[in-house]
């Protein structure tokens, strides 16, 4: 899943990656203006507090749409390697961390922690990967 610009379903991955990315931006730097200068309350505030998860669970949209339109069978098989290192990453760092925070008391791992913690495994795995298999 390197950078491979003459790969059509790449090309659409980073655009479509970038986009989401910029509408998180978005969506979080008005969340927060506007909580920190208008204190909302009742169903607005819910709502700016979920606008900000639209485009995070997009991130997962969008690297799905990209497994399914890679032609490549090995850069899928890279692919869906890459997210099941990522989910078994999260899910071990986050039941340590709560054996931790019962425990010992650890300061507690925030839940939107998981969504970077699973993309780091993502990310390193994916090298990992690639250099196993050359």
């Amino acid at each position: 899943m390197g950078c491979i610009t003459n790969n059509p379903a790449a090309r659409r991955y980073y655009r479509r990656l970038i986009v989401t990315l910029l509408l998180y931006a978005v969506t979080l730097a008005v969340s927060i203006v506007v909580f920190v200068h208008f204190r909302p309350t009742g169903p607005l505030a819910y709502a700016l507090a979920i606008l900000p998860a639209i485009p995070v669970i997009g991130i997962l949209a969008v690297f799905g749409l990209y497994l399914a339109e890679e032609k490549d069978e090995f850069q899928r098989f890279i692919g869906v390697q890459a997210m099941l290192w990522g989910i078994g990453g999260q899910l071990a760092v986050t039941t340590v961390w709560g054996f931790l925070e019962s425990f010992v008391h650890v300061p507690h791992l925030n839940p939107i922690n998981n969504f970077a913690i699973f993309w780091a495994f993502v990310g390193v795995s994916i090298p990992v990967l690639l250099a196993r298999y050359k």
